[in-house]
């Protein structure tokens, strides 16, 4: 085992055997999903991320931070060559099923081979913490439910749903088109209509318990239903981001005039 690939498996708290085989495979998925973040922060202070691996690797295993679909694969599909599994990147498409093939390129996610093939996504946030079979079917996966079906022309379709309406992406079994994931990541990193842009986002998963802030919006989901509250303050920003998502990006304090602008941009002036 390499110094880098024992120093990612100590930040995600993993302590067992590492072989290229499908109880390996489960255990790492919960693992990082349990203790690595889904989170946009660097977009909001502009500094867009990219997909180089070593960057990517300083940012989440050095400096302890979280990261988007494009780092969290980037660096988990690393992770699984490294330990010897047969792992593919693949290039999907979030809510193409309403807005078409423009979207392809806004999400990536892995396929790993074994006995057969799994998709595996510890980057669509938070969400689904296991390698699911790239065959058509439901999965409790609580506080979600997930499917996965067949949608024609060769696409598969992901979703997941707890409370609200199912969140999707669409992806075909094929190697993604890098130079289209790099030119959709700069875009998603700087366009100012991005939602990455527009919205402060963090994301965490803990057993059947998900949390996910946006903007001033902290979102706790369980098996027995959603509980919102609302941040009130710069110091309760980056505090929430350090202690329930462990964040700690205290520079963050300094995007409170934006967040609390775009939460009244989406829900109404105070008092209006």
């Amino acid at each position: 085992m390499t110094d880098r690939l024992g120093a990612y498996l100590n930040r995600i708290g993993y302590t067992g055997a590492v072989a290229p085989d499908l109880p390996t495979l489960r255990a790492l998925c919960a693992a990082h999903i349990s203790a690595v973040p889904f989170e946009d922060l660097d977009v909001q202070l502009g500094r867009p991320p990219g997909l180089d691996v070593d960057t990517i690797y300083e940012k989440i295993v050095a400096q302890r931070r979280g990261g988007w679909c494009y780092e969290m694969n980037g660096l988990f599909g690393w992770v699984l060559g490294e330990i010897g599994f047969d792992v593919m990147r693949v290039y999907g498409g979030v809510l193409r099923e309403r807005m078409g093939d423009q979207q392809m390129g806004n999400h990536l996610c892995l396929i790993a081979t074994l006995d057969r093939p799994y998709l595996v996504d510890v980057g669509f946030g938070s969400a689904l913490n296991r390698p699911l079979p790239l065959e058509a079917g439901e999965h409790d996966c609580a506080p979600f439910r997930v499917t996965l079906s067949e949608v024609g022309d060769g696409y598969w379709r992901y979703s997941e749903q707890a409370f609200a309406a199912p969140f999707t992406y669409d992806f075909r079994s094929e190697p993604a088109d890098e130079a289209l994931l790099g030119a959709v990541c700069t875009k998603q990193g700087a366009d100012p209509a991005s939602n990455f842009v527009l919205n402060l986002v963090a994301q965490r998963r803990s057993g059947t318990s998900h949390r996910m802030l946006r903007g001033k919006v902290l979102v706790h989901t369980t098996p027995d239903g959603v509980e919102q509250t609302e941040i009130g303050s710069a110091d309760e920003l980056a505090a929430t981001l350090r202690d329930i998502f462990g964040l700690d990006v205290p520079e963050v304090a300094r995007l409170w005039p934006k967040v609390c602008a775009r939460h009244d941009e989406l829900f109404g002036q105070p008092g209006a």
